[in-house]
């Protein structure tokens, strides 16, 4: 029988106190519980990436299904990590067809978009509900250009932050004025909110159904606000990690979307110190909006990706898109290059990482849905495998035209192929305990070890 001995376990908020300051402890060994420690327990963590207006098809499908497969022209800079990444072709979401720009919206729901649905919570908040509890942050939502893709278990869409200095302060700075004076604020918030919520239901009797639905719409945002302010008030008293003074000139900056890659960067390198430091374990980051996409100007591309993927055929439109892809892909592989190289208490964080990267439409010129333009890294600590290329698309023998090499498909062309599947199945590497998300009908057993 293996027998593990053990000092006293620490809590993770314990705190070295001395000549008046407190320091908070980094991860250690004694902080773990015993059967955690026995099963290598580490935390797992999730990030998803969104890359607007789809893909230059053409230039981004792979040709060959499994583990023989050639990268595209497009996924060519994720060569060196080929042995931690799964590209998937043919997935969809069954009720995107028609959804345009607002593909955003529904990439992490799969719920149907109409102007009377209402939408359904995204699977990172699904996870966040889980494992948000352990970290100051349940979750962090990033948006360059303010449009965000996380959705609360009501259907409202949480606020996303787009300036990579105001995260850096929130998430690494202590306040100037001290904590006193914060904590007043947050409780001066808290008062104001519950104010706010008190006058609402005295209101809601007096309208419509229509404006009831809309207040309450409203009071859902209100007491998302109200329940953040008091998870910040109740970790005021954890000093947040310090930051070598070197990283913290490089992070702490206002980078403009001119500069899009060193924007990306700066975004990607907060996130991994957020991963490594454990503030939070769970990332949205929507790298564009559907209407227009940042342009490229500092590799020539002046044009935004929406009127880019709007190309009708025009050959130069579609080289502008095709290095704008690939642009984009080797920040993402920069991403990974992070992952790879920085280590927690056990290990790369890659191994414990699941990463998303893709996009809501696969040809944007005609709003095309099918097929979408997905890749899958990390995780292999969790339970995950990679090194094929997996085409649902391939599986169908009998669909006329289809599933016989690269294409453009403007109808699924295999109908069982629920982009909801892939959700479900990171969902339950982060632990959730869940038969069925959205509309899945099942999980990516290719990725499954």
């Amino acid at each position: 029988m293996l027998v593990i001995k053990t000092g006293p376990l620490l809590n993770r908020r314990h705190l070295l106190r001395g000549c008046g300051a407190a320091l908070a402890l980094p991860f250690l060994d004694c902080m773990r519980p015993v059967r955690a420690a026995a099963a290598a327990a580490r935390p797992r963590r999730s990030i998803f990436i969104y890359l607007p207006n789809g893909v230059n098809t053409y230039d981004y499908e792979i040709a060959e299904a499994g583990p023989s497969y050639k990268l595209s022209r497009i996924l060519a800079p994720l060569e060196k990590h080929r042995g931690v990444i799964t590209p998937i072709s043919g997935l969809y979401h069954p009720n995107s067809f028609g959804v345009a720009h607002n593909a955003t919206q529904t990439w992490l729901t799969g719920a149907k978009h109409g102007p009377a649905d209402k939408n359904t919570i995204s699977v990172d908040q699904l996870m966040a509900q889980l494992i948000g509890p352990k970290t100051r942050f349940p979750s962090l939502e990033l948006s360059n250009q303010g449009i965000p893709m996380a959705i609360s278990a009501d259907g409202i869409a949480l606020p996303a932050q787009k300036n990579p200095a105001v995260v850096f302060q929130e998430f690494f700075s202590e306040p100037k004025d001290g904590i006193g004076k914060q904590r007043r604020a947050l409780r001066r918030k808290a008062s104001m909110l519950d104010l706010v919520l008190s006058d609402a239901k005295s209101l809601a009797g007096k309208l419509g159904a229509e404006d009831r639905g809309r207040l309450d719409q409203y009071l859902v945002a209100v007491r998302e606000v109200e329940v953040r302010a008091k998870r910040a008030d109740e970790w005021l008293d954890t000093p947040k990690p310090k930051v070598p003074d070197g990283d913290a000139a490089r992070l702490n900056k206002d980078v403009p979307l001119e500069r899009l890659g060193e924007y990306l960067r700066t975004m990607y390198d907060i996130i991994v110190l957020a991963f490594q430091t454990d503030l939070t374990r769970v990332v949205t980051f929507n790298t564009g909006n559907e209407g227009t996409g940042p342009s490229v100007p500092e590799i020539g591309i002046n044009r935004d990706r929406h009127s880019l993927s709007h190309h009708n055929g025009n050959k130069e439109a579609l080289e502008q898109l095709a290095k704008s892809d690939v642009f984009n892909v080797q920040q993402f592989g920069y991403l990974l290059d992070r992952l790879s190289e920085v280590k927690d208490a056990d290990g790369p964080l890659i191994e414990t990482t699941m990463a998303l990267y893709g996009s809501g439409l696969s040809y944007g010129n005609s709003h095309g849905t099918t097929s979408l333009p997905l890749v899958l890294a990390g995780g292999t600590q969790l339970g995950l495998k990679h090194g094929a290329h997996i085409d649902y698309n391939r599986q169908v023998k009998d669909f006329p035209g289809y599933g016989k090499g690269t294409g453009i498909y403007h109808s699924p062309v295999n109908p069982k192929a629920h982009f909801a599947n892939l959700l479900l199945t990171m969902a339950q590497k982060m632990g959730v305990e869940a038969a069925t998300f959205s509309d899945s009908n099942g999980v990516i057993s290719e990725v499954v070890a």
